[in-house]
């Protein structure tokens, strides 16, 4: 591989701290920003130097100003933007950048980021869905009530990140048991939130699907099982388990990806039906993820080969991985284990089948197993984690 100069945005992001890591271990110049300056991946020895920039969300312009500058100034050739909202942001402004972008276009990523069409489109590739309803304002929620629904269900905002009233909201998923707490949950709901995906709730484990696409060949396959969340119902994983990826649920993604004429990274999130072992699509997220670590440690280094591949470098295709390899992000099973002490199974919204409070403190403090690495502590790059604990600190 040729060493370049890379720019990874967001580098409080967990995923930035595993590109920084990867692409300066192989020899290139690596420079992170974020809003605070200090930053998580900015810590790390392979880190050249970080700066602070506009937020994406709220000052989209003076964040591209940002960048721009700091493309010039540390003679930049590859961009890799982390977050959605960096992504979006940052794609249409291609040609003005004028830097290697390794991702797809920004119809595709904003077409694939949408649920609703997500979801319309899956089952056209063979990909089994939640039953769901699509609630389009406010006014239709009578309706659905009183037509009555199969409780508990999943409310989720179509886009995780939505522009409203000229700015950009953040937007979370919500659980509701019964038809109380779905009113409840309904009021809270943001107006920016529409369309609303109103799912069945598929209980079981959640298992990714993780590839990368250049040019119509497949360059890298992965896969992993989600061990523990935060929050508990649902959410980031914390601790997940490396795993032979099914030829079959790959063959399908690769399909839905094709839909959207895509090449870049992907995860292609699934639920695995407790009671039948049926794949049920939740979503894609067409960047780079928060456990990109755990492939790295499995043998899959995605940054490298998209670096190569967007290069024209021609990557030989990765395939083959160790299973059975665990990434444990330390704080936040912390605050699982916190969650699961401090609430009971009700306000946590748990699925059935979870282990109850003894058990996850047995499985807590199962601090090593063979296989297990820590996600963000490294012995030969520690400062990351030391500045990650004295800000998991202060926020306490």
């Amino acid at each position: 591989m040729s060493h370049r100069t890379v720019l990874v945005t967001d580098g409080e992001q967990r995923a930035s701290l595993a590109l920084v890591r990867s692409l300066g271990r192989a020899g290139n110049k690596v420079y992170t920003c974020s809003t605070r300056g200090r930053s998580l991946a900015g810590a790390s020895r392979y880190c050249v130097d970080e700066a602070a920039v506009a937020n994406a969300l709220t000052s989209p312009e003076i964040f591209v100003a940002d960048i721009q500058r700091l493309i010039r100034d540390w003679g930049v050739d590859i961009l890799l933007p982390v977050t959605e909202a960096s992504l979006l942001v940052l794609l249409p402004e291609r040609e003005r950048l004028a830097v290697c972008v390794p991702f797809a276009d920004a119809d595709s990523v904003r077409s694939i980021s949408d649920k609703a069409h997500l979801l319309e489109a899956a089952p056209s590739v063979g990909i089994a869905i939640p039953q769901q309803r699509v609630i389009r304002d406010t006014s239709e929620w009578a309706a659905l009530i009183e037509q009555g629904l199969c409780f508990p269900v999943v409310l989720k905002p179509a886009r995780s990140v939505a522009y409203h009233n000229g700015g950009s909201v953040k937007l979370a998923v919500r659980h509701a048991a019964t038809r109380l707490q779905l009113e409840d949950e309904i009021r809270a709901l943001d107006p920016a939130a529409y369309p609303v995906l109103v799912q069945q709730r598929i209980v079981g484990p959640g298992v990714g699907i993780f590839l990368l696409l250049w040019n119509g060949e497949l360059i890298a396959t992965f896969s992993h099982r989600r061990l523990r969340e935060k929050p508990p119902a649902g959410g980031v994983s914390v601790y997940r388990e490396s795993i032979a990826a099914n030829p079959a649920l790959v063959a399908r993604s690769r399909a839905l990806l094709g839909l959207f004429a895509w090449r870049g990274v992907a995860m292609i999130e699934y639920k695995l039906d407790a009671a039948t072992g049926t794949p049920y699509l939740m979503e894609v997220n067409g960047r780079f993820w928060g456990s990109l670590q755990l492939a790295i440690d499995a043998g899959v280094d995605f940054p490298v080969l998209l670096t190569q591949a967007a290069l024209d470098e021609r990557p030989t295709p990765v395939s083959h991985y160790k299973t059975g390899v665990r990434s444990r992000w330390w704080w936040g099973d912390v605050d699982h284990l916190m969650a699961r002490l401090r609430r009971t199974d009700v306000e946590l919204s748990l699925p059935p089948g979870l282990p109850g409070r003894l058990g996850t403190l047995r499985d807590f403090f199962t601090l090593w197993r063979p296989g297990d690495r820590n996600e963000v502590l490294r012995f030969g790059d520690p400062a990351p984690f030391i500045r990650e604990t004295i800000e998991w600190m202060h926020r306490r």
